[in-house]
């Protein structure tokens, strides 16, 4: 495996992991299914994570097209991709929430008769930062269709990670504690910040060197 591949590999492995978060996600998947049974639960984390992930790969697969349709530029989408995504790191450095991972008051006061698709699946697995980010990443893949493969097979083995983590999550919780929790958040927003800033730095360098081309 070449370096460029592996750094890609790295990189995307780490920026889904910390946007997707299956362990910030826990106490919302604690909360919402705390009336079913243990086997309502198990079929309904199953189909919340089978539809995040045909989601992801939805926009994975037509994000290039969508894009080049809207007349956007990889460099636009990446300066605003990546203001985007420090949007949601900023919180999380902060012990919080983004709002782009939390439901609106209109949201929360509509009765909802599948958990799964809300508040599991929008806002929380596959919200705007989970599709933004995807879109991202699906820029940078180019005409390399082994990275669009190697990028898809990361979204899946992120979603089959997220599956065992959520299933888990009251005990985690209960072993981890509310204070180690808070202590990752920060740590996690801080490397998705870190990220976020290097591909508004990558959008502005490509901008520039359009323009010098001209």
């Amino acid at each position: 495996m070449d370096k460029a591949l592996f750094q890609f590999i790295l990189t995307a492995f780490s920026m889904l992991l910390v946007v997707i978060n299956p362990v910030a996600v826990s106490p919302v998947f604690v909360a919402v299914t705390a009336s079913l049974t243990p086997v309502q639960r198990r079929k309904t984390l199953t189909r919340a994570v089978i539809i995040s992930c045909t989601v992801a790969l939805f926009f994975l697969f037509v994000g290039r097209a969508f894009l080049s349709y809207m007349g956007v530029s990889v460099e636009a989408f990446a300066i605003s991709g990546g203001i985007l995504l420090f949007s949601m790191a900023f919180p999380m450095l902060m012990g919080k929430h983004s709002a782009i991972q939390l439901p609106s008051h209109d949201e929360e006061s509509k009765t909802v008769t599948d958990v799964a698709i809300f508040p599991l699946t929008i806002p929380q697995l596959a919200g705007p930062g989970t599709i933004a980010t995807v879109l991202l990443l699906s820029t940078q893949v180019q005409d390399n269709w082994l990275r669009l493969g190697v990028l898809a097979g990361i979204v899946v083995v992120i979603y089959i990670i997220a599956w065992p983590t959520l299933f888990m999550a009251e005990r985690i919780m209960n072993r981890l504690g509310e204070n180690v929790i808070h202590i990752i958040t920060r740590v996690l927003g801080l490397v998705l910040a870190a990220l976020a800033v290097q591909y508004i730095l990558n959008g502005l360098m490509g901008f520039l060197q359009t323009l010098m081309t001209r």
